[in-house]
């Protein structure tokens, strides 16, 4: 996403989502408990342009999304996302669709890391927000459902059916997406949905550990790093290698990698400045 912008102001507040910013590391909280943080159209276009503004703001170095209470989240909510797409028109329910898709692109292409911190219930919607993060740190209770077959729409929502082969394989993706049972936290890791595996209780501690690790290492690099595992999905092994070796070389030039030289040849640590 591009840093520049025209007259628009920053939001003041978010209604949707609880934001807290520090130290680099923005922590987002979908915070709906009672309702398991069933997702509506304005937590949806919240997340959209909550994720569009810190990546022009490049203060922010890694994200952690969370939900409150007793889940993750449960997907959109019935009542209000699903009640009320039967009374829409086509070209409404495109937009709809279209905006939920912009969510997961948003995920994808920020330039810092999104680290879901999963516990409970991450279904529908909600797996396919944590499907879209760069790292899924999740306890015991954390159970996936791609529940849009059993809705009778399609197990292709939101970029799952790009995503899901990605990371799990199209195997597992198909059976996933087709049947939409639960995969409970042992079985996401083993096939490889689940970054990392905590105690009951502790994934959200870690997920910001992990973040405040990210957030005081190589901004720059690891944004480059995000970027080219993104885009390099669906290139062939020549152009992946040619876009490699064009970011080495511009990151060959930054002050970080001039800075590790120094570090290393004082005896140091690097104090990384994200450029």
């Amino acid at each position: 996403m591009s840093p520049f912008t025209g007259s628009a102001a920053r939001t003041p507040g978010w209604e949707h989502l609880r934001v807290d910013i520090a130290d680099g590391v923005a922590t987002v909280t979908l915070a709906r408990p009672e309702k398991l943080n069933a997702l509506t159209f304005g937590a949806y276009a919240d997340l959209r342009d909550l994720l569009a503004e810190l990546s022009r703001e490049r203060s922010v170095r890694a994200m952690v999304l969370a939900g409150e209470g007793r889940g993750f989240c449960s997907g959109g909510d019935v009542d209000e996302i699903i009640g009320a797409t039967l009374a829409m028109d086509t070209a409404q329910l495109l937009d709809f669709n279209r905006m939920t898709g912009q969510v997961v692109r948003a995920i994808r292409e920020c330039p810092f890391p999104v680290i879901a911190a999963l516990h409970g219930v991450a279904a529908g919607a909600g797996a396919v927000l944590a499907l879209a993060a760069d790292f899924r740190v999740a306890d015991p209770t954390a159970r996936f459902a791609f529940l849009f077959t059993r809705v009778g729409l399609s197990g292709g929502d939101m970029g799952a059916a790009y995503l899901l082969p990605r990371v799990v394989g199209l195997g597992h993706a198909t059976r996933l997406l087709m049947l939409g049972d639960p995969v409970r936290a042992v079985e996401a890791e083993r096939i490889g949905l689940i970054s990392e595996l905590t105690e009951e209780g502790a994934a959200d501690e870690a997920a910001q550990q992990l973040a405040h690790r990210l957030a005081e290492g190589p901004a720059l690099a690891y944004a480059q790093t995000k970027a080219l595992l993104t885009s390099e999905l669906d290139m062939p092994l020549a152009a992946s290698v040619e876009l490699d070796a064009s970011t080495q070389a511009l990151l060959m030039n930054g002050e970080d990698y001039a800075e590790f030289h120094a570090a290393f040849t004082e005896k140091r640590p690097p104090k990384w400045s994200g450029r």
